[in-house]
């Protein structure tokens, strides 16, 4: 059995979790991978690797840092049809599997003993104003954010699903989310919290101007679309996963639908969605 071990060394504890997975798995006999940039950081018996070599050989990738660094392993993962495991070394970290402290638990991993949750993933096109073309495409795990840029103003978007008018927004923006992304920017904004098996595209509008105007939550074969009203001066951001945002302007258009693809996570743990909902949200509230 190989692995791919894609740590995110910025938080305190990675270092010191991953030497713990590279351990376990060496006394059990499990080949342990890292990019090549990892080159010295890791023990005696790991191998450094280019990427494709990296993601075609392993049988499963282990990504040890917070949600945002489990969300980039996992985008990377889907060209390969990898499956992947999250292991926290952050804070909270909805989408990780283990904990810091969980690390003999990996035996199941090692024993096939686990499942594999299929999420949906969202495909977003930003389509620029002026040339009507294509200027950015994207797959989303968690949610797009099509927000104000750097001005304190508000600003004003007309949100429509399957070409009806649903409303024209002003306020600071709106997220359009998975159910995955449901517990992550959405959540803080107001939105419901959605369980991922259940497919759904969530619009949840930020800070909005309006008593009436709350979260929806659309069938997943709906196409959602956003549009800069042609008066529109203020800069938008468009940003996917919370990746570096792209600034558009009048007349742009952002196109949202359900992925053709699916992020695969390994759940070793036997605790539903509601298990580890109340326990993040618990561990938020210290």
């Amino acid at each position: 059995m190989r692995v791919a071990i894609l740590p995110n060394l910025t938080r305190k504890n990675a270092k010191e979790v991953t030497d713990a997975i590279c351990s376990f798995m060496d006394a059990n006999s499990v080949e342990c991978c890292f990019e090549k940039e990892f080159e010295g950081f890791f023990p005696d018996g790991c191998r450094y690797l280019d990427d494709k070599e990296l993601f075609e050989g392993c049988d499963i990738i282990i990504a040890v840092g917070g949600d945002g660094s489990i969300i980039h392993a996992a985008k990377r993962a889907l060209n390969y049809s990898k499956p992947i495991l999250g292991v926290n070394a952050g804070n909270l970290a909805f989408m990780a599997g283990l904990e810091s402290n969980e690390t003999e638990l990996l035996k199941n991993l090692i024993d096939g003993n686990y499942k594999v949750d299929r999420r949906m993933l969202l495909d977003v096109c930003v389509y620029d104003g002026e040339s009507g073309l294509m200027i950015k495409q994207n797959t989303c795990i968690n949610d797009v954010v099509i927000a104000r840029s750097e001005m304190v103003k508000m600003v004003r978007l007309n949100v429509s699903c399957d070409e009806d008018r649903i409303n024209e927004y002003y306020a600071d923006g709106i997220i359009v989310s998975t159910p995955t992304g449901s517990t992550a920017y959405s959540l803080s904004a107001g939105g419901p919290v959605v369980d991922p098996r259940i497919e759904s595209i969530v619009l949840t509008p930020i800070c909005t101007h309006s008593l009436f105007a709350r979260s929806i939550i659309f069938s997943s074969d709906s196409e959602v679309c956003v549009e800069v009203p042609q008066d529109e001066t203020q800069e938008i951001a468009v940003s996917c996963d919370g990746d570096e945002s792209l600034i558009i302007g009048a007349k742009s258009r952002i196109i949202i639908r359900k992925s053709e693809s699916f992020a695969n996570f390994i759940r070793i743990k036997n605790d539903s969605f509601i298990d580890v909902l109340n326990s993040k949200l618990a561990q938020r509230r210290m």
